[in-house]
């Protein structure tokens, strides 16, 4: 059973992220994991005045996801920055290159679920969440959130990104705060999460 990690990062606060979903991943038995992230659609030099060229860096080691690699995996968790509340333009484009996918309907009945990043605190987690939710759906995947069992979302003695539509970090708005310890055992209960339903929705295809 293969749950793929498909990601984007500008400044590695979703790649810290993705890191903790695919440690969670593996916490379920039989449970294989492979991290992806998607093409960037920016070039060197846009990259280098935005300070993230070496972030980009060092990350560079992650290989490139391709379409055909989605319908390979039986769960796929998405993890993506917020843009003034949506999913950044380098993984709207890498889905909209899904179309072939959709017409077959490869990703149908397969586990989805996302996660985020955000500069402040109501920078529109919630929202990007919500609004990849709905290529999901076209999908025919089954959504899977962050449940309140997760009881770390309920904190009031810190802030903290984490809701039940996914896990989510605050960056601030230098980048400079990364992912916290609450954070990050979000992401990794949202991968383990995951991949138990996986698991469950294979046995009953057998």
């Amino acid at each position: 059973m293969k749950v793929l990690i498909v990601y984007y990062s500008m400044y590695g606060h979703v790649h810290r992220m993705a890191e903790a979903v695919a440690a969670g991943v593996r916490e379920v038995e039989g449970a294989e994991v492979e991290m992806r992230r998607v093409p960037e659609t920016l070039p060197d030099g846009v990259l280098e005045k935005l300070g993230a060229l070496e972030a980009q860096k060092a990350i560079a080691h992650v290989p490139i996801c391709s379409v055909d690699d989605l319908a390979s995996a039986d769960a796929i968790i998405f993890g993506v920055p917020t843009r003034f509340g949506n999913m950044c333009g380098q993984m709207r484009q890498f889905l909209d290159a899904t179309g072939r996918l959709w017409t077959e309907g490869a990703l149908v009945g397969k586990v989805g679920s996302v996660f985020t990043s955000s500069a402040t605190q109501h920078g529109g987690q919630e929202s990007t969440i919500l609004s990849f939710h709905i290529t999901l759906l076209h999908h025919g995947m089954v959504i899977a959130g962050l449940p309140y069992t997760f009881e770390g979302q309920m904190r009031m003695d810190e802030i903290t990104g984490g809701s039940p539509y996914g896990a989510s970090t605050i960056a601030g708005n230098q980048g400079e705060r990364m992912p916290s310890e609450n954070e990050l055992a979000a992401a990794r209960f949202q991968g383990r999460y995951v991949a138990e339903i996986a698991a469950k929705l294979a046995v009953g295809k057998r």
